[in-house]
Order: structure tokens, then sequence, then C-alpha cells
């Protein structure tokens, strides 16, 4: 955290804020484009390292124009939650922050494609498709307790962070090394995050060390029964905690802020100013 806090001050100001309205309007003109020629995001946008070696660098940043597919009506729901997601992280997180986890997932893919086509001299065209997932998975840690309604029944966030986490351990354990460089590389914005943002205090042993002394003391109060009392009788002495019945009143004629229960308030000897220093 203090790193990104350093970062913040240095490079705050650069921060786009409303970071995924933008990227939602790419995704609605590729939406868009997908529909009057569907091979044309393949073709001409998606991030492919052999393309970009030949002079095609516009695919850095074009392979993020890429709607979720399966439909209209799925595209637009999909459109609609990933612009509820990244805008609650943004500002829950704040601009800069979240505009970092996004260029990180950003140049994770980008770094993929490359290992990709020079591990296996193959140049797979890749989409955000790891990028868009990560911003989930941060949702779910961020806020594990949110409930999402999966064919109308509540699931917490939490839960559906964990069907998806083991969903992507399946896929690297069974997939070649082509699916492998992509996933690891690819949800790096997901890992650096989850790491650097741990409260490791809570496992240090010093905090440990901190928290045990604190409730041997807690244990210590209950045993001896430390108790405080807010009334007590100048006279007999007894509080509210003998009987929760009685009750207290101020004297006016006495000095000093002397308590009387009501078998003393009227028949107490009145104590003056120099009876009180005497006492003192």
């Amino acid at each position: 955290m203090n790193f990104f806090r350093k970062l913040e001050r240095k490079f705050g100001r650069f921060a786009i804020p409303n970071l995924m309205y933008y990227i939602i309007m790419m995704y609605a003109a590729g939406f868009v484009m997908s529909l009057f020629n569907p091979y044309f995001y393949v073709q001409y946008l998606a991030l492919d390292a052999a393309a970009i070696l030949r002079g095609q660098v516009w695919r850095i940043v074009t392979f993020l124009v890429c709607p979720p597919q399966s439909g209209v009506l799925f595209a637009l729901l999909a459109m609609y939650l990933y612009y509820s997601i990244g805008s609650t992280l943004e500002r829950v997180w704040g601009t800069f922050r979240f505009n970092m986890f996004f260029f990180m997932g950003v140049l994770g893919h980008i770094i993929a494609a490359f290992l990709v086509y020079g591990v296996t001299g193959f140049s797979v065209p890749m989409s955000p498709y790891y990028l868009n997932e990560s911003l989930f998975l941060a949702f779910a840690c961020t806020f594990p307790e949110m409930q999402f309604l999966l064919i109308f029944i509540p699931i917490r966030a939490k839960y559906l962070g964990m069907m998806y986490g083991a969903l992507l351990v399946y896929s690297f354990l069974t997939g070649g090394i082509i699916a492998k460089i992509e996933i690891v590389v690819s949800m790096l914005n997901f890992i650096i995050f989850f790491l650097m943002t741990r409260n490791y205090r809570k496992i240090s042993p010093k905090e440990a060390v901190r928290k045990q002394k604190f409730k041997n003391e807690m244990q210590k109060a209950q045993i001896q029964k430390i108790s405080l009392t807010r009334h007590k009788c100048a006279v007999c002495g007894r509080t509210e905690k003998d009987d929760p019945n009685l009750e207290f009143r101020y004297c006016s004629k006495c000095a000093g802020n002397l308590e009387y229960c009501m078998d003393h308030l009227y028949t107490h000897k009145h104590v003056t100013e120099e009876e009180l220093k005497d006492s003192k």
C-alpha cells in the first residue's frame, strides 16, 4: 500500500477519471462492428504479436474493442455489469489505484501475447477476456459479502470468485503451455493487487503478541470484576451497584459535588468549604 501511495503522490494527476465509461464505449463500438462484420476484430484489432511486429501497432490498444459475445441481450447486461463493477472499484479505491490495476492488466495481456509468440512461435490473437475477469475477482475480494442474483438465486461475490478461481486453476493445470502463459501473465494485475494490498500486520509476530497481551489483560479484568460506579452516597457509601433501585441527588447547600441517597438526602449534615478542605 505504501508503494501505491508513493506512486499516487507522484503520478496521480495523470489518472483518468471514470475510466470504465471510456472502456465500455470501446466495447460498444466493438459490438456494433461485430454486427456488420464478425471477423473484423480478429483480422484487424485483436492482440496479435506477429501482426504488431509487422507494424500493426494499433492492436496494442484496439484489442480492448471486444465486447462480450453470445447475443445482444447478454452483451448489454455484461457491459452494464462491467461498468458497475469498475466504477464501484474506482469510487472505493480511488481513481489512480483503479487506473493502475486496469492498465497493469492491459500490460499483462501484451506481455502474454509476446511470450506465447516467443516461446511457441505461434501468434495467438488475444481479447481482454482475462482483464474483465480480473475486475470481477478484485470486486469479489473487495466486497466478499455483496450478493449477485444467479438465475434469481442470491449468491455472495466471494463464492462466485472462488468458483471462477477454481476454473482458472483447472484450466491452468489441464491446458497447454499457451494457456498457462495466458492465464498467469494476463492475471498478473490481480495477483499483484492481492499480494500488495494484504494487511500483513495481522499475521506478524508482534501483532500476535499484542493481541495475546490484550486478551490476558481483559481476562484479568473480568476475574477482578473491575467496575466503575456513577453514583455514591457521601454518608453511607452505597452505589447503584448495591441496589439498582436507589436514587441519588446532589445537595445544593453542601460544598463540592456531593451526592446522597434518598435515605440521607434530608438527614445529612451539610458540608462547608472548610470541612471539605480538612477532609482532603
